[in-house]
């Protein structure tokens, strides 16, 4: 149930749009069905900073479908330095067939439709896609969001009350007995994110 100052901006936001053919982002989400998605970038600054890859899974019925995963890489102007090219391996030499922003984030869009969306620091990665999608479209995602490292504080601090919790990626990899799939990328950091959410979704009910 939104809220009426969330229905609101929702439709404020609607009233933005500058396609209809893109209006089904609007639709009712759909009951059961999540899309996970991870981004890799230039950096940690939106400002300054571009999207180098999207990666995303779907969820259905509490089932990760990793043969409809969504994976793209994006050209961009900003030069990659070495740091970033260390924790996400991308070099300019692999953008080399890479799409524009505008025919990326669109098919991104295609691919989650209405569904609410899930992350790990899930903000940063939203703010990121609206960097291109506002422009685009004049709006921003009005997919519902759901933050996993949140799930995870709510079920650690009933454990440990007034306890220091560790909010770290691979702490909670490895707090969840979820497997580290090793290869840093946007594809396999959001199927490890949905393995994440699944088993504190479990547990929790």
């Amino acid at each position: 149930m939104f809220s009426f100052f969330a229905k609101y901006k929702r439709n404020k936001n609607r009233a933005r749009l500058k396609d209809e053919r893109f209006a089904f982002l609007f639709d009712t989400a759909i009951e059961g069905e999540y899309v996970v998605f991870d981004t890799e970038t230039t950096g940690l600054n939106p400002k300054q900073d571009e999207i180098l890859s999207i990666g995303a899974v779907k969820i259905k019925n509490n089932k990760i479908l990793t043969s409809e995963t969504f994976e793209i890489y994006i050209k961009n102007l900003k030069e990659i330095n070495a740091k970033s090219i260390q924790i996400h391996g991308i070099r300019p030499c692999d953008l080399h067939s890479a799409k524009n922003s505008d025919e990326a984030i669109k098919e991104f869009l295609h691919f989650i439709g209405s569904r609410a969306l899930i992350g790990y620091y899930l903000e940063f990665d939203v703010e990121m896609i609206n960097k291109y999608l506002k422009p685009m479209l004049g709006v921003t995602l009005p997919n519902k969001m759901i933050e996993v490292s949140e799930i995870y504080f709510e079920h650690e601090i009933t454990l440990i009350p007034q306890g220091n919790i560790d909010l770290r990626f691979d702490t909670i990899l490895r707090n969840c007995k979820i497997p580290n799939m090793g290869v840093h990328n946007a594809v396999n950091d959001a199927i490890m994110t949905a393995m994440i959410y699944l088993k504190l979704t479990k547990e929790k009910k």
